[in-house]
């Protein structure tokens, strides 16, 4: 059985305070999980263009787009995988609203990062990434 590839793009956005913009999903897949705006890419778009797009969706928040990250490829189970492409991104302007299909958005902090439901191994991407400092050893 193959797989259909459903291409999508995600933007990561941190602030002059280290916080990380997040969003807690509304839809399928991973409703009620913390994550970066992004969603499905678009007929025509780039995947740069679909990050912007899907962060202004769900933030309210316009952002230009910088160089890829990571990529990850997610199943969902039914016979699609989900290849998202992370984004490091900046905030050019907007007024931060849940929209779209987020239901919660919000800046957070490196620390409150491992306290939230997130979707799967985001707090290691971001880690990983460089884009919050490793988890304190205890």
């Amino acid at each position: 059985m193959s797989q259909q590839v459903v291409w999508a793009a995600s933007v990561v956005v941190t602030d002059e305070a280290g916080r990380v913009l997040l969003v807690r999903r509304g839809t399928e897949p991973g409703r009620g999980l913390w994550s970066v705006p992004g969603g499905s890419v678009e007929a025509g778009e780039s995947l740069r263009e679909a990050a912007a797009r899907e962060a202004l969706e769900e933030t309210g928040l316009r952002v230009r787009v910088g160089r890829e990250l990571w990529n990850l490829r997610v199943p969902v189970g039914d016979g699609r995988v989900y290849e998202i492409h992370d984004f490091a991104a900046t905030v050019l302007g907007g007024t931060l609203v849940a929209g779209d299909d987020a239901d919660e958005v919000r800046w957070v902090a490196p620390e409150e990062i491992d306290a939230l439901p997130l979707t799967d191994d985001l707090a290691g991407y971001l880690r990983r990434g460089g884009v919050i400092p490793p988890r304190a050893e205890g």
